[in-house]
């Protein structure tokens, strides 16, 4: 029977990292797209918060679906309500950080496709590995991720 030319990904279903602050699960892999690009729903949970950083190759776009998720977009702050879409090109700065006590849920996609494969290799780790500074500025450098520090101030 040959290979069918569609996925279908149910509620829940993909890859998925439940890290300490959000829980990811990719619904489109840069293997679904020839490294087109990959689709994430992202659950942000309360102690959610992404350091300043930029990627120098890859756009992401975010979709908000539920909860209220604060940006830090080259120098700008903003406070994105469930149907706000959010997108940022290669090279800008950016944060995001939740409201106190509040979670989110979010679409995410990344173009070119990479961050679900940062995922995965996250996934494979010790927790030696991930104290490891040279192994994660490598990694980080591989994966298009140029840290710029922690979220800035309001």
């Amino acid at each position: 029977m040959p290979a069918k030319r569609y996925s279908f990904v149910p509620l829940g279903g993909g890859p998925n990292y439940d890290w300490t602050r959000d829980h990811t699960f990719v619904k489109v892999s840069a293997a679904d797209t020839g490294g087109a690009y990959a689709l994430m729903e992202d659950n942000l949970k309360r102690e959610f918060a992404l350091g300043l950083h930029l990627h120098r190759q890859h756009a992401e776009t975010f979709y908000i679906l539920e909860g209220d998720v604060n940006f830090h977009i080259d120098g700008d702050w903003m406070t994105a309500k469930p149907g706000a879409c959010i997108h940022i090109p290669p090279g800008v700065p950016h944060a995001v950080d939740l409201p106190p006590g509040g979670t989110g849920r979010m679409l995410m996609i990344f173009q070119p496709a990479g961050f679900d494969q940062f995922l995965a290799k996250l996934a494979t780790m010790s927790e030696a590995e991930f104290a490891d500074e040279k192994l994660m500025n490598s990694l980080n450098e591989q994966f298009d991720i140029i840290n710029l520090g922690g979220v800035p101030a309001r």
